[in-house]
């Protein structure tokens, strides 16, 4: 028999003792260049590199555009080498994160940026064909020819 005033449960166990640390799935070091996500953050670099060198070799008939363009590519790819070099350097074991959604989160939102300058830069490039000033007699376009594939290349 027990005593009076306890009963026969346990008391409840500690709810913090049941959440493990996250855990990092993804490699560091430079095995993390053999995962879809180090092929993706290398891309990214590549890519954004290009756009940056694309957009700024052109002539910026659209400052507000091609800012903002200019400005997404040159963060992302910032963004892409400091994440890049978390996982090369080790610093994800050390941090504790949940690096699996950090990662599809990173992805995710560099998508989103990327996705929106692009829409910007192919609507610069869609005003190839109208005039520079439309009190101009002269028939000069926004953007040359060579500005133009240079634009189309950038948008791609």
């Amino acid at each position: 028999m027990l005593p009076r005033g306890t009963s026969s449960m346990p008391p409840p166990p500690n709810p913090a003792a049941y959440f493990p640390p996250p855990r990092v799935t993804l490699p560091s070091g430079l095995e993390i260049l053999r995962t879809y996500s180090g092929a993706f953050i290398f891309l990214e670099i590549l890519f954004g590199t290009l756009v940056w060198i694309l957009v700024a070799s052109t002539e910026v008939p659209l400052p507000l555009l091609q800012g903002w363009v200019m400005f997404v590519a040159v963060t992302a790819w910032f963004l892409s080498i400091v994440f890049l070099c978390v996982f090369l350097f080790g610093y994800a074991n050390r941090v504790a994160v949940n690096w699996n959604q950090t990662d599809f989160l990173f992805h995710g939102a560099t998508f989103v940026f990327y996705f929106g300058a692009f829409l910007l830069q192919a609507a610069t490039t869609s005003l190839h064909h109208f005039p520079r000033n439309s009190n101009s007699t002269t028939n000069e376009k926004i953007l040359g020819d060579h500005e133009y594939n240079i634009s189309i290349a950038a948008s791609v």
